[in-house]
């Protein structure tokens, strides 16, 4: 009987192997899969579109965000929370975003309401909660134009989760969304400066002066510095003229001949959390001469455009012309990991950021 009972133990063990397996080996064929969307893995090898598509963009958008919110259930900052935080703004020229998306935030918000305080703040919940609170208060700034109480409502809860230094938590590991306090603070900073309303009528608040002290006080890498620079277009007085302007500064230095900017050369290997990527960073073929990418140029040109940096200024011209010549097939901009070679997820970020850049230049014509 116990030999049989063995038995059984081990076929139960080798059939949840196999459908592990199995599971793993149909995401490994997919970026982002759930029912009819099927989304390729991302890669440098793609072929180039022969023409900029904000169709094809915005379809990879839409599908990317949907099968991850029906597949993973749950709120990631590279995924469905950067959809969040970003498409909204893009409603005069892509149309409305999807209230499905809203709806599962709204859901969420619920469930972290419930959610035991001292467990909500650990791990990576602040910078969801960051990530939320942005996504409700982004939709009621370009579509209601008024502060939802559900907005209000997530602003509330992540002042809850706030640390004692002003900052948000954030795990150490997974770069750049997942890998810093500071990235999670520019997050929550951003979701208070664009509550319609909100800052105006808490601004003095002990927890909104910490946490402006806190990112006063001096960003870890240049990616947190462009963080900063985003924030501080947002929150009037953050900055004095001379400090954005040096920031603006460091931003355009950063440009590389091609027009582009490459995320790896706004942070050392091991200045990204706690150094864990740095190994893989260093052994890269292109470690010495990091390539323009998706991501960091959507943002960068985005951020210089907030900032007052003309769009016919010559150094934003080729970066418009370097996204416009660089989109891929399947609508991404690529951009490598700075995790693993896998998902490439940062290609979401890569898809968004440059849509709203190239939208703050007059490219993409009102729907």
């Amino acid at each position: 009987m116990e030999r049989k009972r063995h038995v059984g133990v081990w076929i139960l063990v080798l059939t949840l192997g196999t459908v592990i397996a199995q599971d793993q080996d149909l995401h490994l064929k997919h970026q982002y899969h759930s029912g009819e969307i099927s989304i390729p893995p991302a890669s440098e090898s793609e072929p180039f579109l022969r023409k900029f598509s904000p169709t094809l963009a915005v379809a990879y958008m839409e599908e990317g965000a949907t099968a991850w919110t029906r597949e993973r259930k749950c709120l990631s900052c590279h995924t469905n929370g950067t959809y969040l935080v970003a498409r909204p703004s893009l409603t005069r020229s892509l149309g409305r975003p999807s209230e499905e998306i809203r709806n599962f935030a709204v859901q969420q918000l619920k469930e972290f309401r419930s959610t035991d305080l001292e467990k909500l703040r650990s791990g990576i919940r602040p910078t969801q909660v960051a990530y939320l609170a942005q996504g409700l208060a982004e939709w009621d700034a370009h579509i209601t134009g008024k502060l939802s109480p559900e907005t209000e409502d997530a602003l509330g809860l992540m002042l809850e989760v706030q640390g004692e230094s002003g900052d948000w938590g954030n795990t150490d590991a997974w770069p750049p969304f997942e890998s810093s306090n500071y990235q999670s603070t520019t997050v929550a900073a951003l979701a208070m400066a664009t509550a319609p309303g909100w800052l105006a009528a808490r601004g003095q608040d002990g927890a909104v002066e910490k946490m402006k002290r806190y990112l006063q006080t001096g960003a870890p890498h240049d990616y947190g510095r462009l963080l900063l620079l985003w924030v501080s277009t947002r929150w009037p007085g953050l900055l004095e003229g001379e400090v954005k302007q040096a920031l603006v500064e460091n931003v355009l230095g950063h440009q590389r001949k091609d027009g582009g900017w490459s995320i790896r050369s706004f942070a050392a290997p091991e200045e990204w959390g706690r150094g864990n990527r740095a190994e893989k960073l260093r052994s890269e073929d292109q470690f010495q001469d990091p390539p323009s990418d998706g991501h960091q140029t959507g943002l960068c040109l985005l951020v210089l455009r907030q900032a007052g940096v003309p769009a016919a200024d010559p150094r934003l011209q080729r970066a418009v012309k370097w996204l416009l010549s660089h989109q891929r097939e399947s609508g991404r901009w690529w951009t490598r990991s700075l995790n693993t070679d896998k998902f490439h997820f940062i290609t979401y970020s890569g898809t968004c950021y440059p849509l709203l850049a190239l939208d703050t230049c007059g490219l993409l014509a009102p729907r």
